[in-house]
């Protein structure tokens, strides 16, 4: 009979045989370990123990035609930190209370899915020193939130010019989809309008990288390399500041003095200024406008919505090439020099103006400004007094025969296309035509039809016909320049790290119609009319310099005037061309007329001084 000692022999065989393939298996799988993933196992380590960060570049500066800084950049402390700070409710509170920013613009920041999931985020811009030092102090009461210094946008003339600059702002995950955009940081600050976009390639730098040993807790010990990041080029743009200021000053001249007129509702409004033989934007203004630095460290809802309501009448909208208007009288210029072109009127042709003109009939009557009549006028009357009655005629006549040369000759000056400005959100204007109103009264077939009163109305500047403040300069500056209709451009150099440049724009004829020279001295004499005993002469009375312009005064419905003028200088060789809009704001002589002076004295140098006018034609 087995002894107890011989039944157990078998169990412990068996136990022994597990114990062994045990040891086997952890033997397997410590060489696993340590030979096949020991490689990975040190990277996952490192990255532990090691962090790689980018350091951000600073942007380019924006520097006026004469080298003045109208953007630069100033050191300023940022905070950071890890997404993992979203869970802790506690922590957001303090940081909140201690950086004035709200909890949920805290989470949404540390939430953001732009960054890669171990970067830190930005939760908080341009913190004051006190509060570094707090941070500092009690560091080990917020784990894992840093201090950075980085460069931000300063704006050293505040406002000004502020539609032509633009603003800049964290790049979108749009944009980073965008192959303009490729090779960028999530973490990116970028150019969201004006030149900060247009030159957004040469303003920005190259980031920085920087490793760096972290401790457990994610702080940094120690850097262990380093790249150092390199700056944005310095732009140089066209624009004069000391003209910019002038324009903007003259702009906001125009609105009080429409409201002396009792034009209360004159609160927006643009002027362009042009060197007519190279295209160079001297000033551009518009109002209202913005302050940029706003946008610094990203903009909260409530100002974002200030800035896009109706009643602050929309201050990022550059009225000086993104706004529309109906040209008015200004338009008579081109009117008159198609009706040249194709012998419509001629220098000394005669029009009987009687205050009430109808021509289409007389259930189709329309007015003069003159209701009592210019009487007897010739064509150059009828460009220095503004008649009506002459450019019914005119547009009549080409109405009647059958064709759109009327059209077509505008359009070869640039109404109806962009200029090709290198701004962003330029827009095109409108010169209508039979296939335009078809095409606009889809869904009313009642109205698709072009009627006589169609060109009538374009004739003088109303009707349809749509243009922005860039397109009258530019295309005055058309007729100052011998038929050509330079390019407008802001970029005047791309310098480099030594401040030479390394790219100067060259000018470019955009548009060059085919006009002849004896028909633009015509229109010249006509213009500089206007201004010596024309509707112009009140506002340029007493200027020493010759200057050649047209008033005009838009109706708008269920709106109050808007006020026009254009005017180059000097008439006998032009070099500037200014064109005022103000919005409801009356006669184009008596309010936009006398801002124009102020800044053809600027740029003419000379005598800046503020007139009272009155226009005869309103």
């Amino acid at each position: 009979m087995p002894t107890f000692r011989h039944r157990l022999k078998p169990r412990f065989a068996v136990f022994g045989g597990v114990l062994l393939l045990l040891l086997l298996v952890l033997a397997l799988r410590l060489w696993s370990m340590q030979v096949l993933s020991g490689p990975v196992y040190a990277a996952q380590a490192d990255q532990n123990r090691v962090r790689e960060v980018t350091t951000v570049a600073a942007r380019g500066r924006i520097l006026d035609r004469n080298g003045r800084e109208l953007v630069t950049n100033r050191p300023t402390h940022v905070v950071l930190a890890p997404s993992q700070v979203a869970e802790d409710e506690e922590m957001m509170g303090r940081l909140s209370n201690l950086l004035k920013v709200s909890v949920p613009e805290i989470r949404e920041r540390l939430l953001s899915r732009k960054e890669a999931a171990l970067s830190l985020r930005v939760i908080a811009v341009d913190v004051p020193l006190q509060t570094v030092a707090y941070l500092s102090e009690h560091a080990s009461e917020f784990p894992g939130v840093e201090v950075d210094t980085r460069a931000i946008r300063e704006y050293p003339n505040k406002t000004l010019a502020s539609h032509v600059l633009g603003y800049t702002g964290e790049i979108s995950r749009e944009e980073l989809a965008k192959p303009d955009f490729a090779g960028y940081d999530p973490n990116d600050i970028v150019g969201k309008a004006g030149a900060e976009r247009s030159f957004e390639n040469a303003l920005q730098g190259d980031r920085g990288r920087r490793v760096m040993e972290v401790d457990a807790m994610g702080r940094s010990q120690r850097i262990i390399s380093e790249v150092d990041p390199v700056p944005g080029r310095d732009i140089r743009l066209t624009i004069d500041s000391r003209v910019q200021r002038v324009a903007e000053k003259a702009l906001k001249d125009a609105m009080q003095d429409a409201k002396r007129e009792k034009f209360y509702r004159a609160k927006a409004g643009a002027i362009v200024a042009l060197d007519v033989k190279s295209g160079e934007v001297l000033a551009m203004a518009s109002l209202p406008t913005y302050d940029p630095s706003v946008f610094l460290g990203g903009i909260s809802e409530q100002q974002w919505r200030s800035l896009t309501s109706t009643s602050s009448e929309y201050p990022l909208t550059n009225r000086a090439m993104m706004a529309q208007y109906p040209p008015a009288s200004t338009f008579k210029a081109f009117t008159g020099l198609a009706g040249l072109t194709y012998g419509v009127t001629g220098q000394w042709t005669m029009h009987d103006c009687e205050g009430t003109w109808t021509g289409m009939g007389t259930q189709w009557k329309k007015r003069c400004w003159n209701r009592t009549g210019h009487g007897m006028v010739s064509f150059m009357d009828g460009i220095e007094e503004s008649c009506d009655t002459v450019f019914y005629e005119i547009g009549h006549s080409f109405y009647k025969g059958g064709d759109e040369k009327l059209q077509s000759f505008i359009r070869s000056f640039g109404y109806g296309s962009m200029t090709g400005i290198d701004l962003p959100g330029e827009v095109d204007g409108r010169v209508p035509d039979k296939a335009w109103k078809k095409a606009w009264n889809e869904d009313y077939p009642e109205y698709q039809g072009w009627n006589p009163g169609d060109t009538v109305n374009m004739a003088i500047g109303q009707g349809d016909v749509l243009a922005t403040p860039l397109q009258v300069a530019t295309t005055f500056g058309g007729i100052a320049n011998n038929g050509k209709v330079m390019r407008p451009h802001v970029l005047r150099q791309i310098l480099g790290t030594d401040g030479k440049p390394v790219l100067t724009v060259k000018p470019e004829v955009e548009f060059a119609p085919k006009v002849s020279r004896s028909n633009l001295d015509i229109m010249e004499q006509a213009l500089l009319s206007v201004t010596r005993t024309g509707t112009g002469r009140s506002a340029f009375n007493g200027f020493r310099v010759p200057i050649a312009g047209k008033t005009g005064t838009a109706e708008v419905a269920n709106k109050d005037d808007y006020a026009w003028f254009v005017g180059y200088g000097p008439a006998a060789k032009p070099r500037y061309v200014v064109a005022v809009v103000v919005e409801q704001g009356g006669g184009g002589g008596a309010v936009a007329a006398p801002a124009a002076r102020q800044v053809l004295a600027a740029l003419l140098g000379e005598k800046i001084e503020r007139v009272t006018a009155t226009d005869p034609s309103r």
